[in-house]
Parts: C-alpha cells; structure tokens; sequence
C-alpha cells in the first residue's frame, strides 16, 4: 500500500473537484471521538438507525 505525504500536492489531487460537504465527511470519519460515539449509538439503537440527538451533536444532515 503507497504511503500517504501530507506534505505533497500530488496526495491532494482527487480533492481538488471535491465538494464541500466530501471534505467534511472525509475530516469527521477521521475523528476518534465521532467513531467511539457512532460506535456507541449504534450499539445502543434497536433498529441501528441514527438518532436526531446524534446529527446534533455532529452536525450532520442525511439527505433522503
């Protein structure tokens, strides 16, 4: 698996037509505390769907 650089324009190329609302999904997976709370919920759901309590406190808004 090819190492990521940071530093290095080339890493960055697939984002350069990205919309907004990718990079912000791409920035939130990436949190620890979003995954152990995502990981939580779901746990904690009956029927495993998110709860509005939970698209609160991230601020994320599921399109239909």
């Amino acid at each position: 698996m090819p190492e990521f650089d940071w530093r290095s324009p080339e890493s960055y190329k697939s984002l350069q037509h990205a919309e907004i609302t990718d990079i912000a999904w791409e920035c939130l997976r990436r949190n620890a505390d979003y995954g152990r709370d995502f990981e939580a919920m779901i746990a904690s759901s009956p029927d495993g769907e998110v709860t509005e309590e939970f698209r609160r406190k991230w601020g994320i808004c599921f399109r239909p």
